[in-house]
C-alpha cells in the first residue's frame, strides 16, 4: 500500500490552526511571527509524529529560494576538485543549503547543458570553473541577476565575481626557487589551452627565465589528449631533450603522468631532475623523493567562495563585484632541493 504524502493543508485541517500558521512554524518564523510555543509544538510535535517531509519544489516556488548551489568543475575527481568539494559541501551544510557537484569536462556544449538543466531546477546560485567558449552563457546568467562566481579562471571582459590564485606570481616564484638551486634547463609542462589560469602559469615560468636569461623549454600537451597519449608526450620530450635538469609541471595530472614515465622508462632521473607541481597532493609528500608543490590555500579558496555566495543571495541591489585574488604557497620537498 502506498504510503500517504502528507501536504501543510493536511497538517493544518488536522490541528485545526491555518495553513500560514504551519507554513511559518515549518520556516523556522515561528517567533519572528509571534506564534505562541504552545502552537508552535503542537505542530511540530505532529510533523515530527507523521514523519512530514515537505515538498522541495513547492517550497522553492513559494519561498524563491531551492537551498541548493551548484559547483561546476572540469573533473570532480580530480584530486584538487575533490577536496575543494568536499569543504564546500561542509559550509554549505552548516548555512542551510545543499551542493549539486557535476563536471563539465572543460567542453561547451556540456557546460551549456548542464546550466540549462540547473536553470530549469532553479537553484539559487552556481560556483563554475568555466570551459572557454561559455563566456555567452555566463552573460546570460549575469543579465538574469543569478548569483554567480567563477572559480580558478574567468573572463577578463565580464564583469563576474571571481575567486582565483596569483598563477602567475606563484609559478615565479617556484621557478625561481629552482634557478637559485642551480637548474639551469628548466622544462615547463603544460596544457595547449587559452584558460587565464595556464597562461598565468606559463607566463610566471617565461618571466623567471627570461630574468635569468635562461632558455625556454616548454612542452604544450593537448587538453583531451587521453592519458597513455599524454604519458606518450612527455617520454618522448624527455627523451628528446637530454640537457633538461628540472621539470615543473603546470598541474597535478600532469605530474602523475610524468613521474610515472619517469619511474617507469628513466629511472636514474628520479635521482637527478628538479622536479615542482602546480597543485599538491598527499601522495607526492610520501613518495620517494618527496616532491615540492605549489599548494593552492583550499580552507581560505572556500571559505571566500561560500562567503561571496551567500551575500549574492542574499541579492541586494547595491552589491559590488568582487574580485579576489588568493596567494598560493610553495612546499619544498626533496625534488627541488640542489642535487
Amino acid at each position: 500500500m502506498k504510503k500517504q504524502r502528507h501536504s501543510i493543508k493536511d497538517i493544518a485541517s488536522a490541528l485545526n490552526v491555518s495553513v500560514t500558521t504551519v507554513s511559518f512554524i515549518i520556516n523556522g518564523k515561528a517567533k519572528e511571527k509571534r506564534i505562541s510555543e504552545k502552537v508552535t509544538k503542537k505542530v511540530l510535535a505532529y510533523i515530527d509524529e507523521i514523519n512530514y517531509k515537505p515538498n522541495q519544489l513547492a517550497q522553492s516556488l513559494r519561498t524563491g529560494q531551492s537551498k541548493i548551489i551548484v559547483f561546476m568543475v572540469e573533473d570532480i575527481s580530480n584530486y584538487f576538485f575533490a577536496r575543494l568539494a568536499r569543504i564546500i559541501e561542509d559550509i554549505a551544510y552548516e548555512k542551510g543549503y545543499k551542493v549539486l557537484f557535476c563536471s563539465n569536462d572543460n567542453e561547451d556544449k556540456k557546460s551549456e547543458e548542464l546550466i540549462a538543466l540547473f536553470k530549469d531546477r532553479q537553484v539559487d546560485g552556481y560556483i563554475i570553473i568555466p570551459s572557454s567558449g561559455i563566456k555567452g552563457t555566463i552573460k546570460n546568467l549575469l543579465d538574469e541577476n543569478i548569483p554567480l562566481i567563477l572559480f580558478d579562471r574567468y573572463f577578463e571582459d565580464l564583469p563576474t565575481n571571481y575567486v582565483v590564485i596569483d598563477n602567475e606570481e606563484a609559478t615565479l616564484n617556484a621557478t625561481n626557487h629552482l634557478i637559485e638551486n642551480k637548474f639551469k634547463n628548466i622544462a615547463f609542462v603544460t596544457t595547449d589551452v587559452e584558460q587565464t589560469q595556464m597562461l598565468s602559469r606559463l607566463s610566471g615560468y617565461k618571466k623567471a627565465v627570461g630574468q635569468k636569461q635562461l632558455h625556454e623549454i616548454v612542452l604544450k600537451i593537448p587538453y583531451n589528449a587521453k592519458p597513455v597519449n599524454r604519458k606518450a608526450i612527455i617520454k618522448d620530450f624527455i627523451i628528446n631533450n637530454p640537457e633538461v635538469d628540472a621539470v615543473f609541471f603546470a598541474t597535478n595530472y600532469l605530474t602523475q603522468d610524468g613521474i610515472s614515465v619517469i619511474k617507469e622508462g628513466f629511472p636514474s632521473l628520479l635521482s637527478k631532475l628538479g622536479i615542482i607541481t602546480f597543485d599538491d597532493n598527499t601522495l607526492y609528500e610520501i613518495f620517494t623523493p618527496s616532491i615540492s608543490a605549489v599548494a593552492q590555500p583550499l580552507e581560505e579558496i572556500c571559505g571566500t567562495l561560500m562567503s561571496m555566495m551567500l551575500k549574492l543571495l542574499k541579492k541586494k541591489e547595491d552589491q559590488k563585484v568582487e574580485k579576489v585574488v588568493l596567494n598560493a604557497k610553495l612546499l619544498v620537498r626533496e625534488s627541488s632541493l640542489p642535487k
